[in-house]
Order: structure tokens, then C-alpha cells, then sequence
């Protein structure tokens, strides 16, 4: 409620130099509110430019350890590993997803005989990178099956925590496997891994730059709407993230980030929970192209970044956690 008028009452007055306005200034930014994303490939010494995500690159394991060091220089909580599997290892199962000496399992044994626990590690749960189809899970007449992948995604998810994995985050949108997941990790003495679910995940547009840097764009059979949300919707959300908590997710993630940060607030406000936003491929590719050319200035990341904060986000997924240095100048 304004309790004065102008002219005794001047909101400018506090604009006037910087350090009143740093004074009064109500969401900022750390390198505490960001997890990296990181794309693997097979190989050795690579590091492979994406075409259409301009500075992400993916990195075969042997690279992995000067990226995770200047994460943790720059003290960053976390990151996230995806992998960008060779086609000759995908079939239409995902079997490549329960495979111990698959890349992220790799990675993960890598990183945490290294590093221990000096930086967290999240890892995907979901088949798209391991499927010939492209899909999160196992396809049958064009629709994805929910109780048939969910047993997949158990035993990935068990597997994962098996070598060491932090943060679980299935990504899939299948209904029930939280729940599902959550009991198995107990049952395994898994109890202090946690799951991030992408509880609020929309069927969207923005991912394309994203299934070319793991490979499963071209894959695509059809898509994604008979699992992931349907933009339209909002009410829709709250229930798939209470649904989640119910069954155990420690953290949600709503995706993608920017188009979406009414659902943000909206979910922050109604269940106080630690909310992950994620800013999608698309949304990382439409800002950068638009600064590589010279169409917007690049001071637009920090103000979109700002935007996830002010709308109640706990951290950030970003492609551009590995720059902040330069970004939260």
C-alpha cells in the first residue's frame, strides 16, 4: 500500500547513485545459484562445438576434470551430466542406460574419485539419449508405455546412485516414478541421495538445440505430448508437483525457464519448495545468437537470469554457469 504522494514522496530519490540502489535492491545473484551443464562424448582430447548452442561444447572424459576445476574455482554447487550416446550403442529398449561403463557412469566415477564431494553431481533419468526413437521411454504404437518404463528408469536410477551420483533427476514425465524411485533408493540404502524432479516439464519447442548436442533430434519418431505438460496449462502444474512431493522429490524443476516463469512463482508461492528452473537450449541459443550479431547487448543474460530469482527460483540450470564471472560483473 503507498502510504505518501508525490511531491513528498520521490521513489527516484533511491535511484540516484549506485550505491543506494545496491542498497535497496531486492534479488541478486551467486555462483550458489547455478548448476552446469555438461555434454559428454565418446572419445579422447575432444572438445566438440555444438552447432546451434554457440560456446557449448561436448567433452570427452579426459577434458572433464579442467571443466569440474574451474566449477569448483568459481564455486559452483553443481553440475549436470548429459551424454550424447554413439548411435551403435542406441536401440529401440535404451539398454545403454543400464550399462555400468556407459559415459555418465564414467564420468561419475571419474569426478568423484577426484573430487569427492567438493561439488555435487546431477544426473539425468530418462532413455532419449539411449533410444533409437528419441523418446524418454519405451514406445509401442506411437505412445510412450508409463508403467513399463518406470522399471527402467528404477534400475537407472539405482545404477547411478551405485556409482555415486548426488542428485537424481528424472526427467521423463512418466506418472508414479518418484515414488517408485524413492522407495528403491531407500530400500538400497540410498537414503541421502536426492531427487530433483522435472515435475513440471512442458512439451516444448525450446529443446531443439538440446537433442542435437546429445544426439537424438534427427531420432525423433513424432513427439512428445502424450508425456510432457501441454503449455496451455497451469493449473495442471501444481498437481504434478504435488504429486511429486508426496512421492518424495526433495527439489522440482519447472522447464523450460523463461516462457514459463509464472509457472515459477506460481509454483514457489503454493508449496515453499526448492524450485529448479532450467533455461532450456532454446531459450540459451535465441539470447546468444541475438548477442553474436549484434541485435541486443549482452547485459540482456544477467537481466534474464535476475528474472528467475525475482520469481522465486533456488538455482539456475544455465549454459551460461561456466562465464559468471564475467556475467555477474
Amino acid at each position: 500500500m503507498i502510504t505518501g504522494k508525490y511531491p513528498s514522496l520521490r521513489l527516484r530519490r533511491s535511484r540516484k547513485n549506485d550505491w543506494s540502489r545496491r542498497l535497496i535492491e531486492e534479488n541478486n545473484l551467486s555462483p550458489s545459484d547455478f548448476i552446469l551443464p555438461i555434454f559428454l562424448i565418446e572419445g579422447k582430447n575432444k572438445k566438440q562445438p555444438i552447432k546451434s548452442m554457440p560456446d557449448v561444447y561436448r567433452y570427452t572424459l579426459d577434458k572433464l576434470s579442467s571443466l569440474v576445476d574451474k566449477a569448483i574455482k568459481n564455486k559452483l554447487p553443481m553440475i549436470a551430466l548429459f551424454p550424447n550416446t554413439e548411435k551403435k550403442k542406441k536401440d529401440f529398449k535404451g539398454t545403454e542406460a543400464l550399462n555400468e561403463n556407459n559415459l555418465v557412469c564414467r564420468a561419475i566415477q571419474l569426478i568423484k574419485k577426484k573430487y569427492k564431494n567438493e561439488i555435487g553431481i546431477m544426473c539425468d533419468v530418462a532413455l532419449d539419449p539411449y533410444t533409437l526413437h528419441g523418446h524418454d521411454g519405451l514406445l509401442k504404437s506411437g505412445y510412450v508405455l508409463n508403467d513399463e518404463t518406470i522399471k527402467v528408469l528404477i534400475n537407472q536410477s539405482l545404477l547411478q546412485a551405485e556409482m555415486g551420483c548426488d542428485v537424481l533427476a528424472p526427467s521423463d514425465m512418466m506418472d508414479g516414478r518418484v515414488g517408485e524411485i524413492r522407495k528403491t533408493l531407500d530400500k538400497n540404502k540410498f537414503q541421502m541421495v536426492q531427487i530433483l524432479s522435472y515435475a513440471v516439464k512442458y512439451a516444448s519447442s525450446y529443446y531443439g538445440p538440446f537433442r542435437d548436442a546429445v544426439g537424438s533430434k534427427g531420432l525423433l519418431k513424432g513427439n512428445k505430448k502424450n508425456y510432457q505438460m501441454d503449455f496451455r496449462n497451469n493449473n495442471e502444474a501444481l498437481r504434478e508437483v504435488a504429486l511429486d512431493i508426496k512421492e518424495g522429490a526433495d527439489m522440482v524443476m519447472v522447464k523450460p525457464g523463461l516462457p514459463y516463469i509464472d509457472i515459477i512463482k506460481t509454483v514457489k508461492e503454493n508449496f515453499k519448495i526448492p524450485v529448479i528452473a532450467y533455461q532450456v537450449s532454446g531459450e540459451y541459443s535465441l539470447l546468444s545468437n541475438g548477442i553474436n550479431k549484434g541485435f541486443i547487448d549482452k547485459s540482456i543474460i544477467l537481466e534474464t537470469l535476475i528474472a528467475f530469482k525475482r520469481a522465486g527460483a533456488n538455482a539456475i540450470v544455465s549454459y551460461y554457469a561456466d562465464r559468471l564471472d564475467k556475467i555477474l560483473k
